[in-house]
């Protein structure tokens, strides 16, 4: 199946109509076979349950999703049939890890456990155990598709030519633009600006204790747009959802309580708590994050500036000014050289760089540096004010592919066909050759893969 990060409303539920001669079940429940893969069974009941857990976690379908989530799910089941053959072994750890993030990305979605359980039909518990063995089968599956994969020869320079030659130059992959940079960063005076800050917070934490309403107080100065409108509410969710001294703070509360000044990466929060059931609360907050002034902006740059002129005039190197004088640990040590946070790149996309950023250097020649800007660093959801000169170090024009200049990106992309190849023709293959047995309830389905169509059911 596939999961989107954002969670969104939950679209009533489409049960599908199924045969008067299925067994019965307590409660008005109605199974049956929906497939029979070798010897593994899918009922209606679990393909019912994948498709409220899907739509749980804001899954969306451009097909008949409860035809596309049943042909995923007998599909997975030929790999499960395999990795038993292997005798491969379930990574308990990381199913733990997934069953719970899978749980509370279920619990915020609904609202809660109680909500949770009157969306499935079953206690929290027994959703727990179902999850947990869909989960291990799932880590079967993934490593038997690592398998399948690893046995695909090691690629060679001529598989790439070889890929180049076959295939039709409109196809070939286009190269953006891509830019490598180094910075300078400073800094401005956080001491200052986050004294100013709980000072603010301190005295809406005053008021709201002589009487004034904690909802109101976050509409008119609370700093996260999200919840502020809400009145600071962040709804019911699990506290994983927050950063741990969030979290810690808002469970320590009775209701009612207002926090103390509590700091995340994200700003300075005072929190009341609504609401609290197990590991999960609702809480109102007040944001706000450090302001600094055109003073501090004035000094930054005066920095700056006196550090290029030295460079510019030879007296010290970028690097070199970088290693003194940067005060950003993730780049002074190598230099300045920017990397990705998220790759890992020395090269950024155009849509990878903050716009500031963008800006900065997209007027500049190779080896120029930028004037002083403001920009956010990586810290928290929105990124801290910094003050930063750029250097540009290389421009790499958007680009056809070439084996030249674009190796290892064509080498990652030709071994992820062949890949994919190799799973297509494993799954293509056990179709043909595995008994499979499809209820003609679904004969309508436009399933993906062809095969299908010769496995349903002949009925009476």
């Amino acid at each position: 199946m596939k999961k989107t990060n954002k969670l969104i409303v939950l679209a009533a539920l489409l049960l599908v109509a199924v045969s008067a001669q299925a067994q019965k079940y307590p409660g008005g429940l109605i199974d049956k076979a929906a497939a029979v893969v070798g010897g593994e069974l899918i009922t209606l009941s679990d393909l019912e349950q994948e498709v409220q857990t899907a739509r749980a976690q804001g899954y969306v379908s451009d097909r008949n999703a409860r035809c596309e989530i049943l042909e995923n799910m007998m599909q997975s089941k030929l790999f499960l049939m395999q990795a038993r053959l292997d005798s491969l072994t379930v990574n308990h750890d990381a199913v733990q890890a997934q069953l719970n993030q899978r749980i509370d990305d279920v619990r915020r979605a609904l609202g809660g456990d109680e909500q949770l359980e009157e969306y499935f039909g079953k206690p929290t518990f027994r959703l727990r155990q179902e999850w947990q063995q869909q989960l291990e089968e799932m880590s079967l599956m993934q490593q038997e598709q690592m398998n399948i994969a690893d046995k695909i020869p090691e690629l060679t320079p001529y598989d790439v030519k070889k890929y180049l030659e076959e295939t039709d130059p409109e196809d070939i992959p286009v190269v953006p633009v891509k830019y490598r940079m180094s910075q300078i960063c400073i800094y401005p005076d956080k001491e200052a600006a986050a004294t100013a800050v709980k000072e603010r917070l301190l005295s809406l934490r005053e008021r709201v204790i002589n009487g004034e309403r904690f909802s109101t107080l976050a509409r008119l100065y609370s700093e996260d747009p999200g919840s502020a409108r809400k009145g600071g509410e962040l709804g019911m969710a699990p506290k994983s959802t927050f950063w741990p001294v969030f979290s810690d703070a808002a469970m320590s509360l009775k209701p009612g309580v207002i926090s103390q000044i509590v700091e995340t990466p994200d700003g300075f929060h005072i929190i009341e708590v609504i609401e609290k059931k197990g590991d999960m609360f609702n809480a109102r907050h007040i944001l706000m994050k450090p302001r600094y002034t055109a003073e501090d902006r004035e000094k930054g740059f005066a920095r700056l500036d006196s550090i290029k002129t030295m460079i510019d005039t030879s007296k010290i190197s970028f690097e070199m000014a970088a290693m003194y004088y940067s005060e950003d640990p993730a780049t002074r040590t190598n230099g300045g050289q920017m990397a990705d946070p998220n790759t890992g790149s020395a090269y950024f996309e155009i849509d990878q760089l903050k716009p500031q950023d963008y800006a900065a250097v997209s007027g500049l020649e190779v080896g120029q540096i930028s004037d002083p800007i403001e920009s956010l660093d990586n810290e928290g959801r929105s990124g801290n004010p910094v003050y930063k000169i750029i250097r540009l170090d290389k421009i790499v024009p958007a680009h056809t592919a070439t084996f030249e200049n674009d190796y290892t990106e064509l080498l990652e992309g030709v071994q992820n066909t062949k890949q994919q190849e190799a799973i297509t023709k494993f799954i293509e293959e056990k179709i043909l050759t595995t008994h499979i047995v499809i209820d003609p309830l679904f004969k309508d389905c436009n399933f993906s893969r062809k095969g299908w169509e010769t496995k349903f059911k002949q009925e009476d």
